[in-house]
This record gives structure tokens, C-alpha cells and sequence, in this order.
């Protein structure tokens, strides 16, 4: 028996149906070992050495395929065809005791019967460069995120993050939001005329024109002093034909998907979001259930070239003209150049067989499978066909000193449009009926008017223009795109206004920071310099050389940005003089003592909500205060008085147990016991052995949860807690206390013993 270990149970499930019983193929679940979570994990002092570690939640993974490949004769190694999945490749080998001298690594393009086998007849080594692309990557993105992100965390609030990539697109975001603030609109006029030919068969058609020139040059009104004067000139003056050409255009098909243009055409013709559009992608690429049939529709979705195998281009082909006619494939294949920066590693993203149409699997799959399938089907079909051809038309008027202009097309062949149609990028301008016309013809002026408008500020980006900004301007690379928004997006440093993202006050504060800082390092010119490094290491580049160039310089600007990132105020500490400075701590900024842990004085930004109440140890006012549980009342003369007061919200009823008010609290955080039986809680660390209620077994649990509980106000002495609110009632079956619930079909009341069950409805006033 043979063993393949892929990434996912998706595709390992459809390689198993190719394969039968002589190979058992078994996924990692993608990366199995990692930079720690917790602390860098890169030794800087070291060469920049990374410090590995298995995922704890892998563990059992990294078992089972251990325990497997030493059972199995031959183990083959059939991650994703990318830096990626060769590092991964490399993890498993190195935790599996597989040598890297051993040819034991596979890949394919699409996961096809004939593609997999084809890999197992050509199995490689490792390729090293590739893992030191990825290694180089992943280091130098912990380096920039693991050391700038707690000077975020200090300056402005808890749990924000930079990234190399991604704090680079938050700047991109900024700047064009900054342009629309700025941006002052600026008037002009539209002015459209309908005419017709003065004189002969077709004198009857109306068709409109449009003010192009002024004295043979581009010619606007920017006011509507300007449009009435034009308005008034060519009233008076006469209209003629100056100039009739007729032509035919020639549109060539656009190339098959890169993983960049699916996802903007995905955002601007299907509404899906990169992160949806890359994670159906991936799904249609490993394969989906049609009809009980794991099948794989799709070839590998992260690429950067729109090169197509020959075979797949014959087919292609074969099948144009089987459906649409020979007029319809080109004499020639097509063929599309590969920007010069693309990596050009995999093919383009194409439909593994163009038998499996879109439309006979539209019932078998979901909704989105469907529609990005098709998309995919149609773009590459049509990225084989012949050119379309429009006839053309374009005709100057000239009314004294202004030209106006008018143009239409027609369809002559439609070519790849009879497959993309729907999916064009541009409409047509499709016309106006404009009659037979020649140079000299008199016209005839029937109706013109001016119509005011404003310049409007540069769009804000939305999925689609920021992957597409992102990949002309050589930031990150295709397979991050997605990853990188939805970041943008988790953070909350943008948020979604219809499909156009958003920045958040916080993203300003953050880039503000960043900007300040390193705007050296956070800028695009630097980005995408860096990333031609990296993909430089695919090619047998030092990586560690690379990390080392870079670090010095930027340990520098980290120092300056920390020490410049203290804010100094004019308030003086209370106990020891010295002046504060603003702090950020997990709820939020403060006022901390510069002197600290010498002194531990601190005090909240906010001003204190004052209150009627007095403090009963020394009679200064109460105030409200703030803690991760909600508000407090604090006497005002602190430190000198510390006397604080619970804020509860006092009920009616009282506690059953001592007989004062019962109030509303909010359950903490951590351990406590519980009973299944009677719902009884105690917040406490010891294990108890029975519910001090009914005797029963009691379990001890951990929440993380607010939940909103009532206790007796008389806490710690009486310590009385019930998720319902006691009533003054005793049950008459069993002489327990009852308790309110609020339910859906109105309150009722309820013995607190779950054993009882007794309730009775409460019924409503009026």
C-alpha cells in the first residue's frame, strides 16, 4: 500500500476515487507545524533561525500519518503546487523521518485521473528554494507584525495588529479616502442636440448628438454662462455633416482567469466577496458531490499566469467548433501574454472538462458553485474563440465654431460574445439611429439643451479595485489578496458600505501611527521592491541574507517609534509628582504614573459621572466608574477613601433565603459549579461533591459569558444567586421558593425546584 498525503479531506477524497485500494490517500489539514502563537519564534540573534513548532490541535493528525507511512511502502507528498504547499511538503517530511534526498514529492495541476497519475510517474525532490521563498515570507511577515503591532497596542488600544501587506493596503485605503474628503467638485455642462437631415428619404429620423469641440479642440461649458452662450450661437447658426467614417472593430477575447482578475470579476459581476469567491474556488477546485460523485471541476485557483497547456487549448478547440461552428475558432489558438513580475507557474484557471457544462450541474451544487463555475467555463471558452467584429460609425457636426459629435456600432460577427456576452466589461454604446449620411448634408436643429454636472470624487475601493491596485501596484501577491481584506475587515479598521470598504476612525489612527514611523517601510514602492526579493529566493537567493539586510534598519526605526510613543500630560501624579502619561490597558486608555511599579498610582481618562449619593465612610459625593463588569459607584476623594458600591439594579422581590432586596448582576468570568438538576450555581474554585440544594451531582464548568444573574444584596454574608428572579410565592405542591421566567407566550411562575415543575401563568393588568 502506497500512501499520498494532500492538505485537504476534499481533495484526498477525490484522488482516492482515482486511485482504488492500492493507495490510501489521507489529508494534513494544511499546515501542521508553525511559528509559535505566543512569542516571535524567530531568533534574531541567530540568523534570523525559526523556531518550529507542531500545532497543538494537529497533534493526532501528525500520529495518524506517522503511524501510516510506516506501513506504507512508498510515501508521496502531494500538497498544493505552490511555495506554500511545498513548505508544508517539507514540515511533514521532517516530522514523518522522510529524507529530503527522497524523490518523493508529486504535483498537478488539476486533481484529474490522468493528472495524478501522470505525477506518480514523476515524482521529485523537495524543492528547497521553493520552502526558503516560503520561509523568508513567513519570517520576515512576523518580524514586521510581531514587533510593530504592540507599539499599536501601547499608542491607541488593545489587540491591534500591522502587517507588512496589509498595512500597506490599509495606507492605500486612507489616501483615497483622504482624496474624497479633499476633493472640490467642478462644474460642467452636457450639451445634446436632436436632429435631422434637412432634406431627403430619412429626414424624418431623429437622432442626437453631442457637443465634442470648440475651434477643432476639446470643448466643455464649465458654467452656465458658457452653456447658454453655445446654447445661443448654435441656434442661430447652420448645421452640417463635416465628416462620415465608417469602420469595423476588432475585439479580441480577454484571457482565461488569473487568481487576481477571478476575484474582481467575481466582486463586479457576481456581488462575492475575494474571501467567498477563493473559498468556492478552492472547493470547486478539490472537488464537490454531484449526485454521490466526489468530482474535481476546476484547475489550481492560485496563479498569476493566463498560459493554457496545448492539449487543453486542442480541446478547447475540438469543442468551439463541435457547438458553435468553424467560424468561431480562430485559425491559430490564442495566445495571452504573462506580465513580466508573474511568477508564470501555473497554468490559468480553467474548467478541467468542458463537457461538464455549467448548465447540467446547476441543480447538483450550490448556488455560488454554480455561478463562479460558469464564470470560470465562459471566460475560458471565450478566451478560445474568434475576435468579434462590430461595424462602426462616427459623424461631426459642425454648427459654427462647435463640433459635435455622434457615434453607434452594430454586431457583424459576434465571435466570443455569443459565450461572454453577459459578462462583458463594457457595454456597447449602442445607438442611436443615425440615417445615411455624408460630408456636406444640410441638418436640421429640432431640440438642444445644456445639463449641469459636477466632476465626482475617485470611488472608494471596493473587493475588486483593491485586488486589483494591490496587484498593478505589486503589493503582496494573488494568493494573499482575499486573506488581506478580510483582515482589514476583522480588525474593524474598514468596514462594508454596500461593496465599497470603508475606513474606520480607528484605521486612520493606525495608519497616522504607521505613517509616522515608517513610512519608508509602510509604502508601496518598498512593498512591492521586497516582494521581487522574495520571489528572487525561488530562484536560489540567500532568504536569511535577505532578513538580515532588512532587520537592522527597521530595529532602528522600532526603537525611535517606542520611544517617541510615550504621550506626556500636564497632570501630575497624585502620590509622587512626577506627570502622566497615557496608557493603554485592556478596557480602554488611562492615566498612569510614569514611575511605575515604584508607584502604581492611575487614573481614567473619562471624568467621572457624578451622582446625588454620599459615601458612608467619609461623606465626599459617590461617583460612576467603569470595570470590565459594568459601571460602579466610587467615592470621589480616592485614593485617600477607597469605599466602592456595586451599581446593581435593585427588584421587588426579596431573597428567599435572608429576606432583603434581591438585584441584578453580571455573572464573571471563570469556574463554577452547576447542577443539571436545579440549575443551582456557586462561583466557586473547589470542587463540591453535591448540590447543596437538592444533592445531587454537581459538574464544574467554565464560562466566558455576561449572563445577567440575580443575587441577594446582602452578598457576602448571604449568598444567594438564582438565573430567575425569586418571587415573594411558595410553591403549593412542594413549599419552595418560586421564581419569574419570562417566556415567549408571556411570564409565568415557576417552582424553583425543576423537580416540582409546578407553574401557574401570571396574568396581565388590562
Amino acid at each position: 500500500m502506497n500512501l499520498i498525503i494532500v492538505e485537504s479531506p476534499s481533495k484526498a477524497k477525490t484522488i482516492q476515487k482515482y486511485l482504488g485500494k492500492d493507495y490510501k490517500v489521507d489529508a494534513s489539514g494544511g499546515h501542521i507545524r508553525d511559528l509559535p502563537v505566543n512569542t516571535l519564534g524567530v531568533d534574531v540573534k541567530n540568523n534570523f533561525q525559526p523556531k518550529y513548532v507542531v500545532n497543538p490541535a494537529k497533534k493526532e493528525t501528525v500520529k495518524r500519518l506517522a503511524d501510516s507511512s510506516k506501513k506504507a511502502e512508498k510515501v508521496f507528498l502531494a500538497t498544493d503546487p505552490d511555495r506554500e504547499g511545498e513548505a508544508i511538503s517539507w514540515h511533514l517530511a521532517h516530522l514523518l523521518g522522510i529524507p529530503q534526498s527522497g524523490k518523493n514529492r508529486i504535483v498537478f495541476n488539476e486533481i484529474s485521473s490522468k493528472a495524478v497519475k501522470a505525477a506518480l510517474q514523476s515524482p521529485r525532490e523537495i524543492n528547497i528554494n521553493l520552502v526558503n521563498a516560503q520561509q523568508a515570507r513567513r519570517v520576515l511577515d512576523r518580524l514586521v507584525g510581531y514587533k510593530i503591532s504592540p507599539l499599536l497596542c501601547r499608542r491607541i488600544d488593545n489587540k491591534l495588529s500591522a502587517g507588512r501587506v496589509q498595512s500597506v493596503a490599509l495606507r492605500l485605503i486612507i489616501e483615497r479616502e483622504r482624496e474624497i474628503i479633499n476633493f472640490k467638485p467642478q462644474e460642467y455642462w452636457i450639451i445634446t442636440a436632436e436632429i435631422s437631415l434637412m432634406e431627403g428619404k430619412q429626414s424624418d429620423v431623429i437622432f442626437k448628438t453631442t457637443l465634442a469641440l470648440k475651434d477643432g479642440k476639446k470643448f466643455k461649458p464649465v458654467s452656465k454662462k458658457e452653456a447658454d452662450e453655445v446654447l445661443d450661437e448654435v441656434k442661430r447658426e447652420s448645421w452640417a455633416v463635416t465628416s462620415v467614417k465608417e469602420g469595423i472593430l476588432k475585439r479580441h477575447a480577454p484571457p482565461p482567469f488569473t487568481t487576481s482578475t477571478l476575484q474582481q470579476d467575481a466582486s463586479n459581476k457576481l456581488s462575492m466577496t475575494s474571501p467567498v469567491t477563493m473559498m468556492v474556488a478552492q472547493n470547486l477546485y478539490e472537488g464537490v458531490d454531484i449526485q454521490g460523485e466526489h468530482t474535481a471541476l476546476v484547475t489550481y485557483i492560485r496563479t498569476d499566469s493566463v498560459r493554457i497547456s496545448p492539449d487543453a487549448q486542442q480541446d478547447a478547440l475540438k469543442f468551439i467548433k463541435k457547438q458553435y461552428g468553424n467560424d468561431f475558432a480562430p485559425q491559430n489558438p490564442n495566445f495571452y501574454r504573462t506580465k513580466k513580475s508573474a511568477q508564470d507557474a501555473h497554468e490559468a484557471i480553467r474548467p478541467i472538462s468542458l463537457e461538464i457544462t455549467p448548465e447540467s450541474i446547476k441543480d447538483k451544487v450550490q448556488k455560488n458553485h454554480y455561478r463562479l463555475y460558469k464564470l470560470i467555463y465562459q471566460r475560458f471558452l471565450a478566451s478560445q474563440m474568434s475576435e468579434a467584429l462590430f461595424n462602426t460609425l462616427s459623424v461631426e457636426i459642425k454648427s459654427g465654431k462647435y463640433t459635435f459629435k455622434s457615434s453607434g456600432s452594430s454586431v457583424k460577427f459576434k465571435g466570443y460574445t455569443a459565450v461572454y456576452d453577459d459578462y462583458r466589461e463594457e457595454k456597447e454604446e449602442n445607438n442611436i439611429n443615425i440615417p445615411l449620411l455624408k460630408a456636406g448634408d444640410k441638418i436640421k436643429l429640432h431640440k438642444i439643451d445644456g445639463e449641469q454636472k459636477f466632476t465626482n470624487p475617485p470611488p472608494r475601493y471596493n473587493d475588486a479595485s483593491l485586488v486589483k491596485a494591490m496587484e498593478e501596484k505589486g503589493i503582496g501577491r494573488p494568493s494573499t489578496y482575499a486573506s488581506v481584506i478580510n483582515v482589514l475587515l476583522k480588525r474593524q479598521y474598514t468596514k462594508k458600505d454596500g461593496r465599497q470598504l470603508l475606513p474606520t476612525e480607528l484605521a486612520f489612527k493606525v495608519n497616522d501611527l504607521l505613517v509616522k514611523f515608517f513610512d519608508d517601510l509602510i509604502n508601496v514602492k518598498f512593498t512591492a521592491q521586497m516582494e521581487e526579493k522574495l520571489d528572487g529566493i525561488e530562484e536560489g537567493g540567500d532568504w536569511q541574507q535577505l532578513i538580515a539586510d532588512f532587520y537592522p534598519d527597521f530595529e532602528k526605526k522600532l526603537k525611535t517609534a517606542f520611544e517617541n510613543s510615550v504621550e506626556v500630560t500636564d497632570e501630575k501624579c497624585q502620590k509622587c509628582g512626577a506627570l502622566m502619561v497615557v496608557k493603554v490597558g485592556r478596557y480602554g486608555k488611562f492615566l498612569g504614573c510614569p514611575n511605575y511599579p515604584e508607584c502604581d498610582y492611575i487614573k481614567s481618562l473619562d471624568e467621572p459621572e457624578t451622582t446625588d449619593e454620599v459615601c458612608d465612610k467619609c461623606g465626599s459625593p459617590m461617583v460612576y466608574k467603569k470595570s470590565r463588569y459594568g459601571k460602579f459607584l466610587a467615592c470621589s476623594n480616592y485614593p485617600e477613601c477607597t469605599n466602592i458600591k456595586s451599581d446593581d439594579k435593585q427588584s421587588d422581590q426579596k431573597c428567599p433565603e435572608c429576606g432583603k432586596f434581591m438585584v441584578e448582576r453580571i455573572g464573571k468570568y471563570g469556574k463554577y459549579n452547576y447542577c443539571a438538576d436545579c440549575k443551582k450555581i456557586e462561583s466557586k474554585r473547589e470542587r463540591v461533591a453535591a448540590c447543596p440544594e437538592c444533592g445531587n451531582d454537581v459538574v464544574k464548568k467554565f464560562t466566558k459569558s455576561k449572563k445577567i444573574f440575580y443575587g441577594c444584596e446582602g452578598y457576602p454574608k448571604c449568598k444567594f444567586a438564582s438565573w430567575d428572579i425569586p418571587s415573594d410565592n411558595k410553591c403549593p405542591q412542594c413549599g419552595k421558593y418560586m421564581v419569574i421566567k419570562n417566556l415567549k407566550n408571556g411570564n409565568q411562575l415557576k417552582c424553583s425546584d425543576k423537580k416540582c415543575g409546578y407553574g401557574v401563568k401570571i396574568e396581565q393588568d388590562g
